[in-house]
């Protein structure tokens, strides 16, 4: 492993070559594209889960179409993190990637957006669900969008690192507009989400095969590609990067180590507190993803009472899309707030005494946030019960709790999205790999956790008679273990760290 570590030094030392840090406004372009990205992630958030039980899915097996989220981000970041660190193209070592991403999630788009189209061009019966061509034509250009995330967000946090050369004070500013940026993007995504005749700006895509709910979704897709391509081009055309040329061993030739030996390498030589980071954030993800792969479902069938399969009467569909719409207008507050909160990471990190300190309490938060969801629910069952079954959605006082909920996560999602790739990028320094192959190391903290709840998401909440919230309350523990390893076991960042000179994250 000596050669391979001789070519992770080179990597970091080119990247430290960068004298300077470059100018604030470069890495607010960079940034911009995470906007970009994550428009078509609150999309898939907040509606294709929603779409895929419209399709003919049942709800306990539909996050299992979540899986190739997981799966391509185990593989690909990875993958693209080691050869973007090591890109010889006279473009830049990122700037490659980054457009190779664009272009799949364009072509992933389509697929998705006209995904009830091609297969009933194919034989979908409409009336005869489930409709298997649309789900297989759906459940690919699926993949291929999140093959097309992970290689556009992977490059551009990297990105963000080479800019930021190794400065602290650069490294926070470069994470908190990144996440910044998100959160404008899941401002984007979640109002499109909720605007039910959003279709209507492009009326051609409603057809026989697409109703007003799949009409709106391919509505949604076609502005979001549009905004990613935009930023994409505007930045990677004014921010450039000089093309990189290995650094040769003593036998004159470039140093290389193959893929697995540089990353099985990187996790051999990971210090303690990256392995307590890896830790922290899977616990952390663990709480996270039942309630991020299904808040609006949550809305549509506990909060409304409504039923989104395809056997379901027509009202009790309808309330189910309320609901729906109800959840995208509850996760663009949850994006305002985490766009408020991004900006002010670093003053209440001093106010809390550090890095690891806020990261503990805002797991808390969301703990009980995610607690909170049973009293929501138990709240309109009531009142399901005492007005014989109500078909007019629940009362106006349990509607603002549980967009209040929404609201307030947006707190320690600001957190989640700045602190551990901050923290993973100033790491990688003494790590023994290169920018790109540490956050993707990190990834894989994030993708298992995934994978998990895909899994066993769907077979869990059955056990409990269906529903989401057995697995909200599997996320309340492991969000509030996730907050006591936090404040308990994650060190506090060691004083002679470069990077930490001034305090990780701006804290000391």
């Amino acid at each position: 492993m000596e050669k391979g570590s001789n070519g992770s030094a080179a990597l970091e030392m080119q990247t430290s070559e960068l004298d300077q840090p470059a100018a604030l406004r470069k890495i607010i372009s960079v940034s911009s594209i995470a906007a970009g990205v994550q428009f078509g992630w609150a999309l898939q958030l907040s509606l294709l889960t929603p779409y895929v039980q419209l399709l003919g899915i049942p709800h306990k097996w539909a996050s299992l179409i979540w899986l190739c989220g997981p799966i391509s981000g185990m593989l690909v970041q990875p993958i693209v993190g080691y050869h973007s660190d090591r890109c010889t193209s006279r473009f830049g070592r990122r700037r490659p990637f980054i457009v190779a991403g664009a272009g799949l999630v364009t072509v992933a788009v389509f697929l998705i957006g006209y995904a009830a189209d091609i297969g009933h061009s194919m034989g979908d019966q409409l009336d005869k669900p489930p409709r298997t061509r649309a789900i297989a034509i759906f459940a690919l250009g699926f993949w291929i969008l999140d093959v097309a995330n992970n290689t556009l967000q992977g490059p551009c946090r990297a990105f963000l690192a080479d800019l930021s050369a190794g400065n602290a004070k650069k490294t926070r500013t470069a994470n908190a507009f990144f996440s910044f940026f998100m959160a404008v993007g899941n401002v984007l995504g979640y109002a499109a989400g909720s605007y039910k005749n959003l279709y209507k700006v492009v009326p051609f895509t409603m057809t026989k095969s697409c109703d007003l709910y799949c009409a709106n979704l391919k509505t949604c897709f076609f502005l979001s590609i549009t905004l990613l391509l935009l930023v994409t081009f505007m930045s990677l055309c004014y921010v450039t990067e000089k093309p990189w040329t290995p650094e040769p061993t003593a036998d004159g030739k470039p140093s290389s180590v193959p893929f697995f030996g540089e990353i099985f390498g990187a996790f051999k030589e990971l210090k303690r507190p990256m392995w307590m980071l890896l830790i922290v954030t899977a616990l952390n993800w663990i709480a996270w993803f039942p309630f991020l792969l299904f808040d609006t479902d949550w809305m549509g069938r506990e909060v409304y009472g409504g039923n989104s399969d395809a056997t379901a009467s027509v009202a009790s569909k309808k309330l189910y899309n309320d609901g729906v719409r109800a959840g995208a207008l509850g996760l663009m507050l949850n994006a305002i707030v985490l766009g408020f909160m991004s900006l002010g990471v670093e003053w209440f990190g001093r106010k809390m005494g550090g890095a690891k300190r806020l990261w503990g309490a805002v797991n808390f938060i969301l703990a009980i946030c995610l607690a909170m969801t049973v009293v929501v629910t138990k709240q309109a069952e009531n009142h399901r019960r005492d007005h014989g079954g109500a078909k007019t959605g629940p009362p106006g006082n349990v509607t603002a709790g549980a967009l209040t909920l929404f609201a307030v996560l947006g707190i320690p999602q600001a957190i989640t999205f700045s602190i551990p790739f901050a923290l993973a990028s100033i790491f990688s320094t003494n790590s023994g790999a290169g920018q790109g192959l540490s956050l993707g190391v990190l990834n894989l903290a994030i993708v298992v956790p995934q994978m998990v709840v895909s899994v066993g998401g769907g077979p869990f909440d059955e056990l409990f008679h269906g529903g989401n919230i057995p697995a909200f309350v599997l996320g309340a523990i492991a969000a509030a273990v996730s907050g006591i390893l936090a404040l308990t076991v994650l060190p506090s960042p060691p004083p002679d760290a470069p990077a930490f000179k001034t305090g990780a994250m701006g804290f000391h």
